[in-house]
């Protein structure tokens, strides 16, 4: 199978619970909820359209492009780390489970890496990943129910943590929405956290310190 990757970076983990952690981000092109372009966020098929932040759209990015095979994806990925210390790779999107699949995550194993997908939950997840994160969007229908990580950006009209809290995740979070009302949403997401301690707040540290 061939992958379309819009960028390969070295980074440190901004959100959730490896927060802080060194890691490659693989950000594989294409989401399942809308196509990536701004002119069309208004008619995308989840809620998420209207406020995601990131650019998953087509494979320019840095140490981006169309990779023929797993091995050749994997090698890239491994040239990114800087040579010790436990590696570790976030396969994130767009939506990393439409090309995550079993060729990829023996390989990126094969080159000594753990690894963890954030998802929208409207996949399968094949079997092998180290770590699943999952971002469940309003009005989208989910194909994970279990994982490691729950990650719930807040608030969303629509759909309501407690909803997800019988979801069989070791961790959830709440992680205020971004945009013009952070300051308000982040207020939000502490009273809801403290008013019901289920959940924890992770905030996006990588925009807090400026890195990617």
């Amino acid at each position: 199978m061939a992958y379309a990757v819009k960028e390969i970076f070295y980074t440190l983990q901004g959100e959730g619970v490896h927060s802080g952690r060194p890691a490659v981000f693989l950000r594989m092109s294409g989401c399942n909820l809308w196509n990536g372009r701004q002119e069309d966020r208004a008619i995308g098929n989840g809620s998420c359209s209207t406020w995601c932040d990131t650019d998953f759209l087509g494979t320019d990015g840095t140490g981006g492009g169309k990779f023929p095979d797993a091995s050749a994806l994997a090698c890239a990925v491994s040239a990114h780390w800087p040579g010790d210390g436990k590696r570790f790779v976030v396969c994130t999107g767009g939506e990393p489970l439409l090309q995550l699949d079993a060729p990829l995550i023996e390989a990126l194993h094969d080159r000594g890496f753990e690894l963890a997908v954030e998802t929208n939950g409207t996949q399968p997840a094949p079997p092998g990943i180290d770590w699943i994160c999952m971002s469940p969007k309003a009005g989208t229908e989910l194909k994970l129910t279990a994982g490691n990580e729950l990650k719930f950006v807040f608030p969303q009209p629509g759909l309501e943590p407690a909803a997800l809290e019988t979801l069989a995740f070791e961790h959830f979070l709440l992680q205020p929405l971004d945009g013009p009302a952070q300051l308000e949403n982040t207020q939000l997401a502490l009273d809801y956290c403290l008013k019901h301690p289920l959940w924890r707040l992770s905030l996006q540290t990588h925009k807090l310190v400026g890195i990617r």
